[in-house]
């Protein structure tokens, strides 16, 4: 039972449409707009968009529920959401806590997204705070899942241990994992090493039963995480995300660089390109879908504020799928309520 009554099944999540706030991002409402068209016309995922009429535009076709004011990227969250209960961001979260969208989908103010969706969807019962879930690329395998992402920056234990209850509920339902694994990044393997707040969370997930706990994980094993679900609090969680992307990004400019010097290695080049443009492709964030926020009423999914066109297909596809999987009720299961440590 959720705080608006009985959640819809399903079945009826996917007659709804996803809500995309068309304003949100580096590259609104252009590529926000155009990325909503494609994916309702290759994949009959039905899109509603939310945005002043006269900033959007041209729709390209897609209905549109209009309204007033725009957060903007640089604006306060918690402030925006509060003043401008007519944004494109208030409204597209509302449109799911109505039951007339299955999902709602922003490039957006991340902040204010999140306090958007929590404010109006309601975080399910006996979560303490919702958490942001980033897949990270495993080649040949599902991918894992780092939680929190950079929604809570200041963290309890039991918030930890509730996270990676969610996370497994998450790998679970979008990439299928059987009985996820779960571990705790830190600065070591051993179980003594860390600061009060890992050292007190691994001892607590020592205690779980709801999934299996591998132990301590390093930096060093984000890519390829041995564990389908790594756990940390959300400031280490997004420094760590960002050192990925910055490093995976230096690594393939600096070979494509290499590969242009002379005939040998652009020779080198037409060999091995084939197979290494496929595998960059799965460490691309505009293929990942976005990341999805866990713990509220509803399916909420945070793109990267530069997402183009190709982005906001992938991010509509995950937030639809994850509705239709019913990723809130497999969510709401697996959370007990947690008192703050």
């Amino acid at each position: 039972m959720s705080r608006r009554g009985e959640r819809p099944s399903p079945g009826t999540l996917a007659t709804l449409p996803v809500a995309v706030d068309a304003m949100g991002g580096d590259k609104a409402p252009g590529e926000i707009i155009e990325g909503a068209r494609r994916v309702a016309a290759e994949d009959g995922i039905p899109v509603v968009l939310v945005g002043p009429p006269d900033q959007v535009g041209d729709t390209l076709g897609l209905p549109l529920v209009a309204c007033t004011e725009v957060i903007s990227m640089d604006e306060d969250p918690a402030g925006g959401v509060r003043r401008k209960k007519d944004s494109s961001l208030v409204r597209a979260a509302e449109l799911v806590r109505d039951g007339k969208a299955s999902a709602m989908v922003s490039a957006g103010n991340t902040g204010a997204t999140m306090a958007s969706a929590l404010l109006r969807m309601g975080r399910l019962p006996g979560v303490v705070r919702p958490c942001i879930a980033t897949p990270l690329p495993r080649l040949g395998r599902s991918p894992a899942v780092l939680v929190d992402a950079g929604a809570n920056s200041e963290c309890t234990p039991a918030m930890l241990v509730q996270f990676a209850r969610m996370g497994a509920a998450y790998a679970s339902a979008r990439f299928g994992t059987e009985a996820p694994t779960v571990g705790l990044l830190s600065i070591g393997e051993e179980s003594a090493k860390g600061t009060p707040l890992v050292k007190e969370t691994h001892g607590l997930l020592v205690q779980e039963r709801g999934f299996s706990f591998v132990g301590n994980l390093e930096g060093r094993d984000l890519l390829p995480s041995p564990a389908d679900v790594i756990v940390t609090d959300g400031f280490t969680g997004n420094v760590a995300l960002k050192a990925l992307e910055g490093s995976l990004r230096f690594l393939f400019d600096a070979m494509l660089g290499i590969f242009g010097t002379n005939e040998e290695t652009k020779a080198a080049a037409d060999v091995l390109l084939p197979y290494l443009l496929p595998m960059a492709a799965q460490f691309e964030p505009e293929n990942t879908g976005g990341a999805m926020l866990l713990g509220t009423d509803g399916v909420c999914v945070i793109s990267h504020g530069s997402s183009n066109a190709t982005a906001v297909v992938n991010a509509v596809r995950v937030a639809f799928e994850c509705a239709t999987r019913g990723l809130v009720d497999h969510v709401a299961a697996a959370v007990l309520p947690v008192q703050e440590a």
